[in-house]
């Protein structure tokens, strides 16, 4: 500090000193001059041409010195701190809409990053893969198959890539009442016991699973989560060995993970050894595809050598059951982040160049109307430059006016970007890495760069446009004779406005392409049919423990006797249950043979999605019955031996004959076909599948979901339900919890979360980008009517009408607007093919969205530019020449 101290006040004496020579220079180059004969007054104008510009002089020496970079800095510094404060109309505008640009990238930077780009917290992350069952020709996008218990104890046998494989699967358990709390049904997993071992994580408390954990003949263990630790045990650490009831099964706590893990979702609260839980058939079967195998490749190791290794042995093991049709010939492996992300990467990446054209947006808004301010200080610039001020000091000038505006545009978009993440991490929990999302060194440096680059882009255009005089004695002198206020429409300074305009419309028209056509896909997703009502229909998940109901006679009068309270309710007008209701996913397909059809070729087989329902659940969702009839209820348990298919099923499977009374073979029991209902969709934007529905009497399934249809009336809504039902069960089971109470409406709201989230965010872009263009098109067309002031009102002395002027103006501002529509049309061509993975059933180069691209964007430039042309018109010609 004393040593800056020091050097500051040497160089304040320095140029003192230099100052007071100068002056002596100058004095005794008078004296001479009055000595040679000139007069008094002529001596000092006389001495100053002999000795040159002082300033100039003294700027050239302190140019030598080591500080004066820094004096010229600070210098540089102030002045445009004056410059801009004199203008703070312009300085806000332009800070705001930096601060918009900046703070969107930063935003998006930081998810990306932190969801795509940041390692996973595993030890050795890199050599983490999640391994799929496949057939030879899928793809790589479409094997994602499961895996068998069977095939991945095969692979953990005989491969010899892999230094560790593991089994996970996602489940949901019911957490038992206990001190006073309510139970609560849980995202849980279940895992072998080496998982953890393979992914290089140790528990924050307690122990990890060994291998006698992992049995049918241990007592049961469960890890948990950070979370519910703390929620729901008040981050007691006696918890450990302590036990709870899961699914009314005992279970002892051994340890608790760190809170920063997650695996498999971030909705997992607790883990369960996946051999103790589940039954060996299961285990070893080659036919229930149901798990998700991680694997660690050995060092030396690539994914393709890994793949073809487990490739070889599942041939093997094809070859070896040519009878079973499930068993698939290949494997398909990617990368245990890529497998996380899921379908997140490439809507993020989209959203990113969103926010960059964003950006380019704000840069383009900014040097534009940089540039119309520098050419209203053309003069002034013109003096400068007579009086000795180089180009370069000049283009440093504006450089550091831009430095500023994107220095202070950056730290309000940080502030912005911390205010956005906060927002996303509390909308959209279920995105996968969620957590991770933060800002850091990384993030910060990010901000810097985008905010130099910001400057020197914005920066460098503007003073381009001022650095034109160089040294050309003609083009000053013609700056100075001009009048400030009376530049040339054509002038090379208005060209380049009208250049940055039509580029600035160009990407707001891509951003504008883009958002109308995931909102229009949006809008067709969640209008698509989903065969069923969704209107007036509330769902409720609810499981039964086998613990507690072990017997399908059991199972069977559960759901009877709730059924028939539910229906009982005030309000109702139907009830159902079934295992899978429209819109909650895939789940589960069987394999089945129609016991009236030729026996199939060895090793083929035929799938139809699998669902179990009561008799009344077509019913009460609005599902109809095209032929036949539903379940006989007085059929149940061993004699409850129907079944009901769908339209589709029957397509596939029945071309030109009649199902009904037909057979199919499923599990090595028969089952006659007594009815045809209409197709329905397992999720929103998929094609219909062929379904089987079996009658929920048998007593076969404990999970399911309760759908209660409301009555049509003045208390319609179907949430009133909620707490009524939740009291029936708990009569009925205290320890037995209710989730996932939804309406039809909210459940297919939330799987179509991601493409809303898209869509709205992409929206936001556009929007902001639109409005940018309006305020950078209305900036410059207000600049250039003020510079046009004279010549407005020498053609309105002259007589013109103002209708003219207003029509002129008018034309002037929207030139720039339709090249750029034109641009931005043409280039939305190709960019919005990049989004056709991303849209349901709408092309990429669809009519409506660009025509009406189109027609707003030009209704939105029609109304920036009318406002500057009426203005213009209404000048009083004698006051505009007066004023010049």
């Amino acid at each position: 500090m004393r040593w800056c101290q020091n050097n500051w006040w040497q160089s304040r004496k320095k140029d003192a000193d230099l100052e007071r020579e100068l002056r002596s220079d100058l004095e005794l180059e008078e004296e001479e001059q009055r000595e040679g004969g000139v007069s008094e007054e002529e001596a000092h104008y006389a001495a100053l041409r002999a000795f040159g510009n002082p300033t100039l002089i003294r700027e050239q020496t302190l140019a030598v010195w080591s500080w004066n970079w820094l004096e010229s800095l600070l210098r540089d510094l102030r002045f445009s701190l004056r410059t801009l404060c004199r203008t703070p109309g312009f300085t806000v505008i332009a800070i705001l809409v930096m601060a918009l640009g900046i703070g969107a990238n930063v935003a998006l930077f930081t998810v990306v990053r932190s969801v795509l780009l940041k390692p996973l917290p595993f030890d050795d992350p890199d050599h983490l893969v999640m391994l799929y069952e496949a057939r030879p020709h899928e793809d790589d996008t479409a094997a994602s198959n499961p895996v068998a218990g069977g095939m991945y104890d095969e692979w953990k046998k005989q491969n010899r890539s892999y230094s560790g494989l593991a089994l996970v699967k996602s489940i949901r358990v019911g957490l038992s009442a206990s001190g006073g709390q309510l139970p609560e049904k849980l995202n849980s997993a279940l895992f072998s016991w080496d998982l953890l071992r393979t992914l290089g994580v140790q528990p924050a408390l307690g122990r990890d699973f060994t291998q006698a954990d992992d049995s049918p003949a241990a007592n049961g263990t469960v890890l948990l989560s950070w979370g519910l630790w703390k929620r729901r045990f008040g981050s007691d650490p006696g918890i450990l060995n302590q036990t709870i009831d899961l699914d009314a099964k005992p279970y002892t706590v051994i340890g608790v993970m760190p809170a920063w893990f997650d695996f498999p979702d971030s909705s997992t609260q607790l883990w369960t050894p996946v051999y103790h839980d589940k039954p060996e058939d299961e285990m070893t079967s080659f036919s229930n595809h149901m798990f998700r195998v991680v694997a660690r490749l050995k060092p030396g190791v690539t994914l393709s050598q890994g793949v073809a290794d487990l490739s070889v042995i599942s041939l093997r093991t094809h070859n070896a059951h040519l009878n079973n049709p499930l068993i698939r010939q290949s494997a398909r492996s990617r990368p245990l982040l890529d497998h996380i992300v899921g379908e997140i990467k490439k809507p993020l990446y989209v959203l990113l160049e969103a926010t960059c054209c964003l950006l380019l947006i704000a840069c383009l808004n900014v040097a534009n109307l940089l540039v119309a301010r520098a050419a209203a200080r053309r003069k002034e610039l013109a003096i400068r430059t007579a009086l000795g001020g180089g180009w370069l000091r000049l283009i440093g000038e504006r450089l550091m006016e831009c430095l500023l505006l994107s220095a202070s545009g950056g730290a309000l978009g940080l502030l912005l970007a911390f205010a956005a993440l906060h927002w996303l991490m509390q909308t959209r929990r279920d995105m996968s890495r969620v957590e991770s999302i933060h800002i850091d060194g990384s993030v910060a440096a990010f901000t810097l760069g985008i905010i130099v680059l910001c400057a020197l882009f914005s920066g460098l255009i503007a003073a381009f446009s001022t650095s034109a005089f160089g040294t050309n004695d003609k083009r000053i002198l013609g700056a100075l004779h001009e009048g400030s206020r009376s530049a040339s429409a054509g002038s090379p300074r208005a060209s380049l406005r009208k250049v940055l305009l039509t580029l600035e419309v160009g990407l707001t028209v891509i951003l504008l392409i883009g958002a109308g056509l995931l909102l229009k896909s949006y809008e067709r997703l969640r209008s698509a049919d989903m065969g069923c009502l969704t209107q007036d229909v509330i769902t409720m998940h609810l499981g039964i423990p086998d613990a507690r109901y072990p017997t399908p006679a059991q199972r069977a009068n559960f759901y009877d006797t709730l059924l028939d309270r539910v229906r009982a309710l005030p309000g109702v007008d139907a009830a159902a249950f079934a295992t899978v209701v429209p819109g909650q996913g895939y789940q589960m397909d069987w394999t089945f043979n129609v016991v009236e059809h030729p026996p199939l070729p060895q090793g083929t087989g035929q799938f139809a999605l699998s669902r179990w329902a009561d008799p009344k659940y077509f019913h009460a969702m609005g599902i109809p019955i095209l032929r036949g009839r539903t379940f006989d209820d007085s059929k149940r348990l061993d004699a409850a031996n129907e079944v009901v298919i769908s339209q589709a099923f029957a397509s596939q499977y029945f071309p030109g004959e009649d199902p009904l009374d037909k057979h199919l073979r499923v599990r090595g029991r028969n089952a006659v076909i007594v009815g045809i209902v209409g197709d329905t969709r397992y999720a929103i934007g998929e094609t219909p599948e062929p379904v089987q529905y079996y009658p929920l009497d048998a007593g076969v399934e404990t999970v399911g979901t309760l759908v209660i249809r409301s009555s049509r009336g003045p208390r319609r809504d179907p949430e009133q339900f909620a707490l009524p039902v939740q009291r029936i069960v708990s009569a009925m089971d205290p320890d037995l919890p209710v989730s996932d109470v939804l309406t039809m409406n909210q459940l297919l709201g939330e799987s179509t979360l991601d493409q809303s989230f898209n869509a709205a965010l992409l929206v936001a872009f556009a929007t902001l980008s639109l409005v940018l263009a309006a305020v950078g098109l209305f900036g410059v067309m207000s600049y250039i009517a003020a510079q046009r002031t004279t010549e407005i009102g020498i053609r309105v002395a002259l007589g013109a009408r103002r209708e003219q002027v207003m029509r002129k103006m008018l034309l002037d501002g929207m030139r720039p607007a339709v090249f750029g529509l034109v641009v931005g049309l043409a280039a939305s061509l190709e960019a919005s093919r990049l989004m056709r993975d991303l849209l349901y059933e709408i092309k990429p180069l669809d009519p409506a969205v660009y025509g009406a691209v189109a027609a707003t964007l030009l209704a939105v430039a029609a109304f920036a530019c009318i406002v500057p042309a009426w203005r213009a018109s209404r000048l009083d010609p004698m006051q505009a020449l007066r004023a010049e």
